[in-house]
């Protein structure tokens, strides 16, 4: 995306920032994504250090929601007739790049969203999310950032007052903080909501349940990974499930395990069955019905995920131009539909079906390219693969353009996590710290010639 010069909100001086300000769905599955992160039209001044975003007029367009949203910064304190000017373009591309037959009323009459906020709402509510949804997780953000900036001799009364918000999606949150922290390279933050997990782990009901739950499913992955050293067979399989000490257990092993409880299975379960007695024989029966019922919804969520699968597969090899059908699904596509694929690529050559698997193929390049690491994930991969200093050297001259201070904090996140990773080799760790300093160095070196 090309940059556009602008003043800093701050110092006013001249800045270059990639300005966007249509995020239009039919052109960019990721749009909503990018609109909803607000990863965008962010400015870093050289001159005076300021970070955030350049307010900026917003076009967002849902064709399949018939969704047409408009937003205008009040801090620009520009009058309606001047919005107007500025919006009325943007809305025109977004008319020119729909077919006639797409063009419908809803592009007729955009509606004008007062704040960001709102139109974030209201995008959300096109999915489901209603404002109360939003309202429940602020209070949980604002309990947050409460006990990130309380004592910690304070933090178990404040909690305690607090408790019917430690919820699931209390613990949701601080985990997407706390990674999202580290990929930012800010250890400090990641730290402090590290500490708020753990004080809430402890001194919260709810917390005390998921931290037994997350230890018994840690024991009974780490028992399946022991028991399949030497090949999982049922026997083992059985014997792990009778002795599951926590229902928890069990159903971790049954989710992790499906494809061995067959019918064999069964009927050595049943065999113990019936070698009991008492209350072990009514204990091994309802162990028996609840692996049954568990079983059977793992199975229907699975045929709902082919079924699935197979309509959205189905959709795109019936539209016009699959690449395009492809790259608008994406957001919506699954492990289970990729499997569909290589299966049905794998079916139309041995049908020497060439047609179909042209198609196929096509949308298996879409989601390569789609899934592929972005080009500074590339490159420091390339860096790590290089082992003399000069070699990386003339990589980092030869791709002046990838060293900013983004892969520079990117690179000190990955630093950060690797050091974390108790299995980390320390080779491996080593060689990273080693490029994350060259590249430290390359950009600072850069940074003195301007």
């Amino acid at each position: 995306m090309a940059k556009t010069q602008t003043m800093c909100p701050r110092c006013h001086q001249p800045v270059l920032v990639e300005m966007r300000q249509l995020f239009d769905l039919n052109g960019d599955p990721q749009a909503k994504q990018i609109l909803l992160s607000g990863n965008y039209n962010l400015v870093r001044c050289q001159s005076c250090g300021y970070q955030g975003v350049i307010p900026s007029p917003l076009v967002y367009h849902d064709p399949e929601k018939e969704l047409l949203l408009t937003y205008f910064p009040a801090e620009l304190g520009l009058p309606v007739n001047e919005q107007e000017r500025l919006i009325g373009p943007i809305i025109n591309q977004v008319v020119n790049a729909l077919p006639m037959e797409k063009r419908k009323a809803y592009l007729l009459q955009p509606q004008s969203m007062f704040t960001y906020q709102s139109m974030v709402e209201k995008i959300l509510e096109g999915d489901g999310i209603t404002k109360e949804m939003l309202d429940d997780q602020q209070k949980r953000v604002n309990l947050i950032q409460r006990l990130l900036s309380t004592t910690p001799e304070s933090i178990a009364d404040v909690l305690k007052t607090e408790e019917p918000l430690v919820d699931a999606s209390f613990f949701n949150i601080i985990n997407r903080l706390v990674e999202a922290s580290l990929a930012q390279g800010d250890q400090h933050s990641a730290k402090a909501l590290a500490g708020v997990q753990k004080a809430a782990l402890e001194e919260t009901e709810f917390g005390r349940k998921l931290k037994v739950q997350a230890e018994e499913t840690e024991a009974a992955v780490k028992a399946l990974q022991e028991a399949g050293k030497e090949g999982l067979t049922r026997e083992k399989l059985l014997e792990l499930i009778l002795g599951a000490s926590s229902m928890t257990q069990v159903d971790t092993l049954v989710s992790m395990a499906r494809a061995g409880m067959d019918y064999t299975f069964f009927e050595q379960l049943t065999a113990k069955i019936n070698a009991a007695e008492g209350d072990e024989k009514k204990r091994l029966e309802s162990l028996r019905e609840h692996i049954l019922e568990l079983t059977r919804e793992i199975d229907r969520v699975m045929q709902e995920e082919i079924g699935r699968a197979r309509g959205l597969l189905d959709k795109i090899l019936a539209a016009q131009d699959v690449e395009k059908a492809t790259e608008e699904a994406l957001d919506t596509m699954t492990e289970m539909f990729v499997e569909l694929i290589r299966q049905e690529i794998q079916s139309a050559r041995q049908l020497n079906d060439m047609l179909r698997l042209e198609k196929l193929q096509k949308i298996a390049g879409v989601i390569q390219k789609a899934s592929a690491p972005p080009p500074e994930i590339q490159f420091i991969e390339m860096l790590l693969s290089l082992e003399k200093p000069e070699d990386r050297r003339k990589a980092l001259e030869a791709n002046a353009s990838l060293i900013t201070p983004e892969l520079v904090t990117l690179m000190n996140g990955i630093v950060t996590q690797s050091g974390q990773q108790s299995n980390q080799p320390p080779e491996a760790l080593e060689a990273i710290k080693m490029v994350y300093q060259e590249i430290l160095k390359f950009s600072m070196e850069q940074n003195l010639k301007k």
